[in-house]
């Protein structure tokens, strides 16, 4: 079994699926939208062989009393990080904090290879069994190898793997998109906080929470638009020409996994943030204008909807 929570992209479930476990979902936290501790000790079994929390909007997890709640069991603490490289956790950086850390390097993403993405791990062992994962399960080293005197070319596959190698042109991408991660992230940083500022008194939505403990890597700026008014919203921007998003529809409502038995109403905190979320735009070419633009947008959706509202009770 793993426990994964629902408010991420399908990928982190589905891979727990292909390889054979059974997903067990477990709901988030308000406000960081990210593994609630509770809802995990809530689910353990003695089958549990993963806890899998996610980084949501590159807002870190609350790591150590995830730890803290695994204690007495062998369940491996994995981070999906796909939206948080360059944050930190009581000061100690994502990548750092679980056995195992998963990141994504997808164009949208706060540093890219424009495809794949990367593992971290604290155990060198599992460190190694990941790198012979990614190249066909492959053992060339002469102290490791089973028949070690066959001859030069021999190498040979202890574990199953498969092609996972990040072509080198792309790593070399990544390197020098490395080197700006801390402008990326300042520049993300600034604007959130310009978003902050605008949007505080806007009467129906809500802003992003975040916990004093932590240092986003703002990935999504994700808000909550309330009163049943996040379709509306979400159509009078992009016919606006505002590219907002929805992140994402819980994993549990994915057909495939209502096709499993999964069903509706087992994580009502994710399920009730997914009914009102919204993106705005947010990356580090994204000019204060066009901010701007996106921020009237918004507040010119909101206010033809009260409008309606006033008009039809007249």
């Amino acid at each position: 079994e793993g426990g994964v929570p629902p408010m991420t992209f399908a990928a982190t479930a589905s891979t727990a699926v292909a390889l054979g476990a059974t997903v067990v979902f477990a709901d988030v936290e308000p406000e960081t939208y990210t593994l609630d501790p509770a809802a995990v000790s809530a689910a353990l079994t003695t089958r549990t062989r993963v806890v899998s929390a996610v980084d949501y909007a590159g807002h870190p997890a609350d790591y150590d009393a995830l730890r803290a709640g695994l204690d007495g069991t062998d369940a491996l603490l994995l981070a999906d990080a796909a939206h948080s490289i360059g944050a930190t956790y009581r000061d100690r950086p994502v990548g750092s904090l679980a056995d195992l850390t998963t990141f994504s390097f997808f164009p949208t993403k706060n540093l890219t290879t424009a495809e794949g993405g990367a593992v971290a791990a604290t155990d060198p062992a599992l460190l190694e069994r990941a790198r012979r994962f990614r190249n066909h399960g492959l053992v060339r080293d002469a102290d490791e190898l089973r028949w070690p005197d066959e001859g030069g070319w021999h190498q040979e596959v202890h574990e199953f793997g498969l092609n996972y190698r990040l072509p080198d042109v792309l790593c070399a991408l990544g390197r020098s998109q490395l080197r700006r991660l801390g402008d990326f992230l300042a520049a993300r940083a600034r604007l959130v906080a310009r978003y902050d500022a605008a949007l505080a008194d806007l009467a129906g939505v809500r802003l992003p929470g975040r916990r004093s403990w932590a240092q986003p890597a703002w990935h999504l700026y994700p808000i909550r638009v309330l009163d049943g008014r996040r379709r509306e919203v979400y159509d009078a921007m992009r016919a606006a020409g505002i590219g907002v998003q929805v992140n994402y529809i819980p994993v549990h409502w994915h057909p495939v996994f209502a096709d499993l038995g999964y069903r509706r109403g087992s994580c009502p905190v994710a399920e009730s943030f997914y009914t009102e979320q919204l993106s705005l735009p947010l990356h580090p070419g994204l000019t204060e204008a066009d901010q701007d633009r996106v921020v009237d947008a918004l507040g010119a959706a909101l206010g033809a909807g009260r409008a309606r509202a006033r008009t039809t009770v007249a």
